[in-house]
């Protein structure tokens, strides 16, 4: 497996001199700057291979190549979205970029209402609560139809806390529901938000699928042609939000997805965190499942409440047996060696670590710090120690 590590360009606080310390021998970046629907250009592509090479990494992985809403929407002609996105993909096979993580997650990315929720021994960590959401959806965006999305119990509560919440708190948690938007610069106060949601209205999980095929049909072709693996990220949580319909929760929803083009070039982006907050999904044999098609991989635990709440574990201390996922990611590896295989070898990086030490004085994105992260790596790199033996 090859080490990998997200790196947010010139927006990351985090230099590659020092993401260079920590092991990792592949960076994992995008092209943040550009917005969501114009082509990336050949040469600025080149221009961020160039430095991540000077620097002694490999850039194979794009995360994410990001879609368009109006592609999700299925809205009007499309052709032009649809042969820029083509074109960003050319360009990037161009340049030896071999894998696209992205998502179909309508509007909003990652989704967490508490961005330094403490940790027990000291340290934050990301944290979704199912009674802030409430709160946000019913009190604050007041989305109609919301208190219809949540248990009666939950929404006793959310209109408990928002009572005895003060603007401050208020506003704290806008900022952290809006803050999983890497790239998008788009950020919504809740009254922004209800109006943002309006084009969405009606838009079911047929509708969404249709969509999503749609697209695979635009894109998969040409990612044959290119030599290029496609690989789907799972939604963040993995449950409907504001009212938005989520498709890619769990194992029947990853099955359709890879059906409705059966290539290997349209694959899977495994994310143990995504997958891991929902207690119906075994994530390990998730991964046994679905491993012929598993391009990338994002490794992190979570730790699920009974009311569908869940905060950032580390790495080994989550609900998702680390050990025998890590396992199922080797074994695909090893008999994928057997075939002959050019992508043998899964690139993987730690994921959503937690703030520890002096990371929060960095003030980086949330959920990738420095130190937090670096812990992560090294945990799993002892589980991979411990099943194939140290690295040469």
């Amino acid at each position: 497996m090859i080490e990998g590590w997200r790196w947010y360009g010139d927006f990351d606080r985090i230099s590659l001199g020092e993401i260079a310390q920590t092991g990792a021998a592949s960076i994992v970046t995008a092209l943040h700057e550009v917005p969501y629907g114009e082509v990336w250009q050949k040469d600025t592509i080149a221009a961020r291979r160039n430095r991540i090479n000077r620097a002694g990494f490999a850039w194979t992985v794009v995360e994410s190549l990001p879609l368009h809403e109006r592609i999700k929407r299925g809205e009007g002609d499309l052709s032009v979205l649809l042969a820029n996105y083509r074109q960003s993909m050319a360009n990037l096979a161009a340049e030896g970029i071999k894998v696209i993580c992205y998502n179909f997650m309508p509007l909003l990315d990652w989704t967490r209402t508490d961005l330094t929720a403490p940790v027990h021994r000291g340290g934050t960590c990301l944290r979704y609560s199912e009674v802030r959401m409430a709160a946000f959806d019913i009190c604050m965006v007041r989305r109609p139809g919301a208190e219809e999305s949540f248990a009666p119990d939950t929404v006793k509560a959310a209109k408990a806390w928002f009572q005895a919440s003060t603007q401050e708190d208020r506003d704290l948690l806008t900022t952290s529901i809006m803050a999983g938007l890497p790239g998008a610069y788009d950020r919504f106060d809740p009254d922004g938000l209800r109006e943002a949601l309006k084009p969405y209205e009606g838009l079911s999980r047929d509708d969404l699928r249709a969509n999503f095929k749609r697209f695979l049909d635009e894109v998969i072709p040409a990612a044959e042609e290119l030599g290029l693996s496609f690989a789907v990220h799972p939604d963040d949580p993995p449950k409907d939000i504001l009212g938005l319909p989520r498709i890619v929760t769990g194992a029947q929803d990853i099955e359709k997805i890879l059906a409705a083009h059966d290539s290997r070039a349209n694959g899977l982006t495994l994310c143990a965190g995504s997958l891991g907050a929902n207690p119906a999904n075994d994530v390990p044999a998730i991964a046994r499942r679905f491993a012929d098609r598993i391009h990338f991989a994002h490794l992190r635990n979570v730790a699920k409440e009974p009311d569908g709440s869940f905060e950032e574990a580390a790495h080994l201390e989550g609900d998702t047996d680390m050990v025998a996922l890590v396992k199922a990611l080797l074994d695909e590896e090893t008999r994928r060696k057997a075939e002959g295989r050019a992508d043998a070898d899964i690139v993987f990086r730690p994921d959503h670590g937690h703030e520890l030490l002096d990371d929060a004085s960095r003030k980086t994105h949330p959920g990738y710090p420095l130190i937090g992260r670096m812990r992560g790596l090294a945990e799993l790199r002892g589980i991979i120690a411990g099943l194939t033996g140290p690295r040469p």
